[in-house]
Formats: structure tokens, sequence, C-alpha cells
């Protein structure tokens, strides 16, 4: 057999309990059941980096971010860094780009790309312009469709919302998975690695109206909140910051289920897309040597702690991903794996199962089941990139009322602030703060949802040094970005 294709379906801020496989009580995903019967789901998948480019740069690095040395928005792709789309290209592979990219800018990386058909949050870049073949839509018909994401409503100064009409065939994800389809029906017939970006379900938050209203009040449940959570003298400053920006706890109910039933409508879109895209593999024939991965770049609060978005905190909102790895005949199907995983560990994994050697430089390794190797207890997060922190103090220089505006005001110092760690086991988290600020032990066998750090209690000693042990051997062991070259054997041959 020709070694296989590679479909990485990837989401843009979509936590791993959006979905029902990951105990969502209300919003059923049935494509990606579907691919799961079909491959493994892990369970505990976790982002090295809860911020868009950095982990999308160690995804196809395999890197950690601390490697890489993009740990901010604004540090894309480094310069000859060995990502697996040069492997691909190298080994004769059609590489193809359908979505958003916000992780590739050098003329030397986007030349690797055969095919190159971008699209982000607010719908076509201005000219619309693809290489390699042409959208299946009208340009101006899907700039028409995505004209509420470029000018949203105002909602409420911490969330803005909107439920429209556009037309679903020239829409967001419905987009790229037509245009996944032509690709497929075009060059399906040469090896091929594609990765399916989808843009979804992060902000602008906007549904169509066929979504969203299959999350009406009646269907949607909070997660709960802790009313005194940002008060107690055990949250770190950085959490009580941000809550203080994105804090929900005055807006009207109605518009926090509104905000969310555009959050988990742009999921069910989501969903169809995948549904697509598996059906056009199996249309044409292409199912049986292709191997498919979905996953995300990182999560979105989605109401947890009072808040909607993103920021420099590590809740399992915002650094848990959902993760399937589908090749049926080649690896385990209907399974679950429990083991601690990471994002950084799907190239490896694909270049394992494609035949490939894994590269040194990778930091990641072969996901369990599928692959031989072991199970492992711990991942890990990070973020910041060694700046100035950003205290109470500086917040309230800003003017009010803090919102979606601070947020950007604020943005990059708040990215590039300190330089924070996560460890996280099956049952605890450990997060540690090396600026001072405080650090955090959440015991999510009893406290799932996060409410309480118990990181100054007695009683959780053990385990502490237990998982800074975890964060302390990481940290080294990953420490070089590349392999630093030793000498020849005959140097360590002493009788001679």
């Amino acid at each position: 057999m020709d070694r296989p294709n590679v479909v990485v379906i990837f989401a843009d801020q979509i936590k791993a309990t959006a979905s029902h496989l990951y105990g969502n009580p209300f919003c059923e995903t049935p494509s990606l059941a579907r691919l799961a019967e079909e491959g493994v789901l892990f369970r505990h998948a976790f982002t090295p980096h809860p911020l868009c480019v950095p982990a999308r740069v160690s995804l196809w690095t395999g890197q950690w971010p601390h490697s890489t040395g993009a740990r901010r928005n604004e540090t894309w792709m480094p310069a000859e860094a060995n990502h697996a789309f040069r492997l691909w290209h190298d080994e004769g592979y059609r590489c193809g780009l359908i979505g958003k990219n916000h992780c590739f800018d050098r003329a030397e990386d986007l030349a690797l790309f055969d095919v190159w058909c971008e699209m982000g949050h607010t719908g076509l870049p201005t000219d619309g312009a693809a290489r390699g073949m042409e959208w299946v839509r009208p340009i101006e018909r899907i700039h028409a469709a995505h004209a509420t994401r470029r000018n949203m409503p105002e909602v409420s100064p911490h969330f803005s919302y909107a439920i429209t009409d556009h037309p679903l065939e020239d829409y967001g994800s419905s987009v790229i998975a037509a245009q996944t389809e032509a690709f497929f029906e075009r060059f399906g017939g040469d090896p091929f690695a594609l990765w399916v970006s989808l843009p979804d379900p992060h902000a602008p938050y906007e549904a169509l109206r066929a979504y969203a209203e299959r999350f009406g009040s009646e269907v949607i449940q909070l997660a709960p909140w802790r009313e005194d959570e940002f008060r107690g003298a055990e949250v770190p400053e950085r959490n009580r910051i941000m809550y203080e920006i994105l804090g929900m706890e005055d807006d009207p109910e109605a518009d926090i289920q509104g905000v969310l039933s555009a959050y988990y409508g742009m999921v069910q879109l989501l969903d169809d897309a995948v549904g697509r895209i598996l059906g056009a593999l199996d249309r044409l024939g292409l199912r049986e040597n292709t191997i498919v991965v979905f996953t995300a770049d990182h999560g979105d609060f989605a109401g947890e702690h009072g808040m909607m978005g993103k920021g420099g905190v590590f809740y399992d909102c915002l650094t848990r991903i959902p993760m399937i790895v589908s090749w049926p005949g080649h690896v385990p199907q209907g399974a679950v794996d429990e083991s601690m995983v990471n994002l950084v560990d799907v190239a490896p994994t694909l270049m394992q199962l494609q035949g490939y050697e894994v590269p040194p430089s990778m930091h990641g390794q072969p996901l369990p089941t599928v692959t031989d190797a072991a199970p492992r207890d711990a991942t890990f997060s990070e973020y910041g990139a060694g700046g100035p922190p950003f205290t109470m103090a500086d917040l309230r220089t800003l003017p009010g009322p803090w919102g979606r505006r601070t947020i950007m005001q604020s943005l990059r110092w708040r990215e590039a602030e300190g330089r924070r760690k996560m460890a996280r086991t099956a049952r605890w988290k450990y997060v540690h703060d090396p600026m001072g600020d405080k650090d955090e032990l959440y015991d999510l066998e009893n406290d799932p949802w996060e409410l309480h750090n118990v990181v100054e209690e007695p009683a959780h000693a053990e385990v502490l040094a237990e998982m800074q042990l975890h964060l302390a051997d990481w940290s080294i062991q990953t420490e070089d970005a590349q392999p630093v070259p030793l000498p020849e054997a005959s140097y360590y041959q002493l009788d001679r």
C-alpha cells in the first residue's frame, strides 16, 4: 500500500466539553461521534499553549513553545523550522491549506503548499485570492455572507454575538467543507497532506439562525459559578484580572444564553462540516488510505468561570481540547484512550503511522493506542514570553467599563507577560508562576470545575511536590529546540 494521505481537521477555540463525546449534556456532535467510532478518542488531550499561533506552530513542529520561540500571536513559524509540511513536500505529497492559517508567513514555507485557500474569522482575505484551485463559491457571495462578522453589533462590554440568516452555502465552515470536497475530487489521485482549518467557534460569535435556535434557554446548561470565586485570597492576580475584564456577573441572563447559543450553533456547523469531509472521502474511495485527525488549538471559557473568550490562564475550558485519530483498518476503532496527551504529539504520530522516521527535533511522542507507544501520566502547557506582569494596578489605568475593548488594549502585554507553566495528570492540575504570582493546584476528582485552589492546603503537600517534579522534569527534558550534536561514538572509547 502507498503511504497514507493525511487530513488534519482543526477547529479554533473549541473546548473538549463543547461536545457530548466529552460529557456535554446538550450539544450532540454526531459527525465527531462517527469519527470516534472509526478511530481513537483521546479523553485527556491538551494544548501546549492556549493561544492560537503558539499552539499551531507546536502542532506542526512537534515542539513546545519555549523551544520554537513562538510564544505570542506575533511570533509565527520560525525560519527553517523542521515542520511536518517540509517533510511531506519533500516526499512528494500535494500539500494544502483550506481555512484559517495563523501559522505560516515566510515565503519559503508558503511555497511548500500546492493549494492555499485561506479563510479567517471574517471571511476571505480582501482580494479573496486562492492558489492551486479556485474557490467553489463566488468570492463576492462569500464576502457578503460574512458582512455581519466584520461589523458585529454591540451587546455587552464583555461579549458580542449575532444570530443571522446568511446563505449557508456561502458561509464559514460550510464553504471550507465544500472546498475540501472539491480538493478531494480534483487531487485525490495523488498523495496529499491537507490542513482543513475551521475558524469556528472562535469569536466573532455569529451563528446562522437554524443552528443557534437549537440552543434555547431551555437547552443550554450553564456551568456552575462560584459567587465569590475571584474574591478569595487564594486566587492568583492574573485570574482576577481576567474576570475583571471578561466577567459576565452583571450581564442579563438572556444575553449570556444568547452568546452561548451562538457558540454552540457554531460548534454544530463545524460538526456538519466534518461530516461532509468524511462523506467525501468515502464517496471517492479515499477513506481507506487516509489518516484523519480532528483536534483544536485551544478552548474557550464559553460560560465557565462566568466568562466568554480566552486569556492567559489554565482552566481546562481553555487547555483541554478534543482529539480523535482515525484510520480504519490500521488503528483501533471505537477506542477511548485515557493517557495524558498533547497537541505536540500529533505530528510525530502521523510520521510514525506513515512509516517515516520521527525527526529528532520533535519533543512530542507518538500517541498511545494508535501506535505502540506507552501511555503517559502527565502533560503540560505554558503561557508567556518572559515579559513584565500586567497587574491590577495596570488594569486600573485603562478606561472603563472594562471588557472586549480592554482585552485589545492590553492584548500584547498580557500575551507576553511571564513564563507560567502547567502540569496536568488525570486527577491533578498544577500551575506555577516563576514571577511570584500565586500558584494553583486543583483536585479535579472532587472539584471538576476548578473553583477551589488548594495549593496552600497542608493535606496536599505531597501531591504538590509530585506535580512540581513533573514540571521540573519536563522543563529540563525539553529545554533545547534542537538536539545538541554529540561526539562520535569512538570518542567515548577511553581505552584507545
